[in-house]
C-alpha cells in the first residue's frame, strides 16, 4: 500500500484535487495547514481542508464559474485564497494570483488580459482597489472577501464574503447527488493549474500556463534529486504570485503531504519561523543576508566574552567550510570544535533564526554572496543554489548536499534536459515546461522551439555536469572598445556586499563602466549608528562621505574579479531606493534596465561627462498615486 501511494504521488499524470483527495482518503485526520490568526496557530486536517476546497468550487460554479472562466486572487498568504485557487483548477478555470502590493495599473493589466469576471480579495484594502478598477472593468462580475473587517457597510453588487461562498457550496454538496465526485474528477491532468505572470522585466508581464502535470513533474524532479521529501514542515511566506511558493505551498505541499503553516502576516514572519523552524525554507540571497546582518548586529550589541566566543568558533568553522569548498582536508580536530562550537554558538544561533530543525535549505533567484554562504554552511545551515523559472514550474537545477560550488547552480535534475545554444543560451526539455503564454502565441512559438524551452539565460555547463548561470542574454552587451559582459553578473557580485541593496551597471556602447547604487538602510544605518555618523534621511545617508568610501571598497572587491576593461571606474549613490512602485525592478526585485536607463538619463550623462556632483530629480509614487519628486545633490566619485 505504501508503494502504491509513493507512485501515485509521484506520478505526474494526475491532478492537485485529486491528490488532496488521496491525502483526506489515508490521512483525513492528520494537520494540513497551520495558519496564525490573532496569535493562535488554527489548524485544518486533510479532510477539513478537501471540503473546504470541494465547497469553494461548489459555490463558484453556482455564481457561474466554469471551464476557462478567469479568476483573480490577491493577498497575502492566506489559507482560504489558497482554497480558491484550487477550487478555480477543480473547475477547470483559470486562477491567477496578484502580488499583494501591485499597483492598480499591474492589476488592470492582468484583469484586462484575462478578461477575470471573478475575484478573491484578502481584506477592505484588496477590495478598495478591485472596486476602483470595476469602472475600467465592468465585466468583474463577483468579489469574495475573506477578512470582514471594515465591509460591513459596503454595498457594491456581486460583492460576497467567504463565508456565504463556502455556505453555499456546502449546501450544494448535500442536496446534489453525485456533485462532490464530478468536482473532484473534472479536472485532468493537462488542465491549466493556475496563471503564474512573468517578471516584465522588458514589457508587461506575461501570463505562464501551467498544467498539472507541469507542476507535478517539477516536484518529481526536484523530489529525486533529494530537495525535499514527504511530510516536510514548511513556512508559506513567500508570495502568492511567485511560482516559487506555488510549485513547494501548492504542488510539493500537496502531493507530499507537508505540514503547510501561514504565517500571520509579513511582518511577523521571522518570529514565526522561529515559533515553527521548518525543515524546508527557500529563501532569495536577500534573505539570508538579512539574517546574517540580524546576528552581526546583535554579536556587536553583546558582551565582549560572547563577542570573543562567537568570533572563536565562527572564524574555525568559515575556515574549514572554505578547505571542504577547495576540495582540501580540514584538520582532525575538526570534528571536537565543531561539537564544542555546536553546543556553545552554533546551535544557539540557529534556534534564534528558527533554523534548527531545518534540513533542506535553498537559496534561489540569483547569485548568492560567497560570505553569506559559507556563513550558514559553517553555521551547519546546508545552504544550496536552486536554479528554475516560471515557465519550468521553478525547478531546473539545484546543488547536491554534499557537492556545492559557489559559481555553479549544480547538475540539472533528474528529468531534466540541458544544453547549450550557439549563441550560448541554456535550453531546456521537462515535463515541467509550461503549456504556453496566455493569450500570446507569437511569444509562445518564440520561447518553446522543436521542445526545447529557450529560457533566455546564458551558461555553459563544466565537464562533470555542472550548470553555470551567467545571467540573462537579452543584458549581453558591449563597451565602444567591443568588451563583452553581462551587466548582472556584475549588479549580483556587489549586492554580496550587506551595504548595498540594489545596483544599477552602465557601459553599453561606452568607453568604460559606471554603476549606480542604492544603500541598505538597515545595514548601512547601522553601520554609520556605530560610528557616531548622524544622518536624517536615506537621502542623507546616501551621500555621506563616509558611506560612499564604504561603497567603494565593496566596487574595488568586484573590481579585483573582472578584468581591467570592465572594471568600474565612475560610482554614485542613488538618493533613493529602487522601487517596485516606480516601476524601476519588477515585484520580484529585478531590475527594469530600460525604465532606470529613462528614468536616470541626466544622471548618466553627468558621469561620463567627467561632472564630480550634479542636482538629480528622482520621481517617486506615492501611494496614493500621486507622483512627486525629490531633488538632491549627488557627488560622484571615481576609482
Amino acid at each position: 500500500m505504501q508503494t502504491e501511494l509513493l507512485r501515485w504521488n509521484l506520478d505526474p499524470a494526475t491532478t492537485l484535487i485529486r491528490l488532496m483527495a488521496l491525502n483526506a482518503q489515508h490521512r483525513g485526520n492528520q494537520v494540513a495547514v497551520r495558519e496564525k490568526d490573532f496569535g493562535i496557530w488554527q489548524e485544518t486536517t486533510w479532510q477539513q481542508w478537501l471540503d473546504k476546497v470541494l465547497s469553494c468550487a461548489a459555490g463558484l460554479e453556482q455564481l457561474g464559474f466554469g471551464r476557462d472562466s478567469g479568476l483573480v486572487v490577491i493577498g497575502d498568504n492566506r489559507l482560504h485564497l489558497y482554497t480558491a485557487n484550487l477550487a478555480a483548477a477543480a473547475l477547470r478555470g483559470q486562477a491567477m494570483p496578484i502580488f499583494p502590493d501591485a499597483t492598480p495599473d499591474e492589476i488592470l493589466h492582468v484583469i484586462e488580459q484575462s478578461k477575470a469576471a471573478f475575484v478573491v480579495a484578502e481584506d477592505q484594502e484588496q477590495v478598495d482597489k478591485i472596486l476602483d478598477l470595476r469602472e475600467r472593468c465592468p465585466f468583474i462580475k463577483t468579489i469574495i472577501y475573506d477578512d470582514f473587517r471594515g465591509l460591513k457597510d459596503y454595498k457594491a453588487p456581486g460583492l460576497l464574503s467567504w463565508h456565504d461562498l463556502i455556505e453555499r457550496g456546502a449546501l450544494r454538496l448535500t442536496q446534489e447527488k453525485g456533485l462532490r465526485e464530478l468536482l473532484l474528477t473534472s479536472a485532468n491532468p493537462d488542465d491549466v493549474a493556475v496563471i503564474i505572470h512573468s517578471s516584465g522585466t522588458t514589457g508587461k508581464p506575461k501570463g505562464v500556463l501551467l498544467t498539472h502535470r507541469n507542476v507535478l513533474s517539477g516536484v518529481a524532479n526536484a523530489f529525486h534529486a533529494d530537495s525535499f521529501a514527504f511530510g516536510e514542515s514548511l513556512l508559506a511566506y513567500l508570495p502568492m504570485a511567485w511560482i516559487g511558493d506555488y510549485a513547494l505551498t501548492m504542488g510539493a505541499g500537496i502531493s507530499l503531504h507537508f505540514v503547510i503553516n501561514i504565517p500571520e502576516s509579513a511582518e511577523t514572519v521571522l518570529h514565526n519561523l522561529r515559533e515553527i523552524a521548518p525543515s524546508y525554507y527557500l529563501a532569495a540571497p536577500r534573505s539570508w543576508d538579512n539574517l546574517l546582518t540580524l546576528v552581526q548586529v546583535r554579536m556587536e550589541d553583546s558582551t565582549p566574552l560572547k563577542k570573543a566566543i562567537y568570533e572563536f568558533f565562527m572564524n574555525i568553522a568559515v575556515a574549514h567550510e572554505r578547505l571542504k569548498l577547495e576540495g582540501k582536508v580540514v584538520p582532525w580536530w575538526s570534528g571536537w570544535a565543531r561539537a564544542l562550537g555546536e553546543v556553545m554558538v552554533y546551535g544557539p544561533i540557529k534556534d534564534q533564526l528558527g533554523l534548527s530543525g531545518l534540513k533542506h535549505p535553498f537559496t534561489g533567484g540569483e547569485a548568492i554572496g560567497e560570505d553569506t554562504f559559507i556563513f550558514y554552511r559553517a553555521l551547519g545551515v546546508k545552504l544550496r543554489q536552486l536554479y528554475g523559472q516560471t515557465e519550468t514550474s521553478a525547478f531546473n537545477a539545484m546543488h547536491a548536499a554534499d557537492e556545492v560550488r559557489l559559481h555553479t547552480v549544480g547538475r540539472p535534475l533528474p528529468g531534466v534536459k540541458v544544453k547549450i545554444s550557439d549563441a550560448g543560451e541554456i535550453l531546456i526539455q521537462s515535463g515541467s515546461t509550461f503549456k504556453s503564454y496566455f493569450n500570446q502565441p507569437e511569444s509562445t512559438a518564440k520561447t518553446l522551439q522543436q521542445g526545447w524551452l529557450h529560457t533566455g539565460d546564458a551558461g555553459y555547463v563544466e565537464e562533470d555536469g555542472h550548470l553555470v548561470v551567467l545571467g540573462r542574454l537579452s543584458e549581453v552587451v558591449y563597451t565602444s572598445q567591443g568588451e563583452r559582459y553581462i551587466p548582472n553578473y556584475i549588479e549580483n557580485r556587489l549586492k554580496f556586499s550587506p551595504y548595498i541593496k540594489d545596483a544599477a551597471v552602465l557601459g553599453s556602447g561606452r568607453d568604460q563602466l559606471a554603476v549606480m547604487i542604492c544603500i541598505d538602510m538597515d545595514a548601512v544605518g547601522h553601520w554609520a549608528e556605530l560610528r557616531g555618523i548622524t544622518y536624517m534621511s536615506y537621502a542623507d545617508l546616501s551621500q555621506k562621505p563616509q558611506v560612499m568610501d564604504l561603497l567603494l571598497k565593496a566596487v574595488e572587491r568586484v573590481n579585483a574579479a573582472l578584468k581591467q576593461p570592465l572594471q568600474m571606474r565612475r560610482v554614485v549613490s542613488l538618493p533613493k531606493e529602487f522601487d517596485p512602485d516606480d516601476g524601476e525592478i519588477t515585484r520580484t526585485r529585478k531590475l527594469r534596465r530600460n525604465v532606470v536607463e529613462e528614468r536616470y538619463a541626466s544622471l548618466i550623462n553627468a558621469i561620463y561627462s567627467g561632472q564630480g556632483h550634479v542636482l538629480h530629480k528622482a520621481r517617486i509614487v506615492y501611494e496614493t498615486g500621486e507622483v512627486g519628486e525629490l531633488e538632491r545633490e549627488l557627488h560622484i566619485r571615481e576609482l
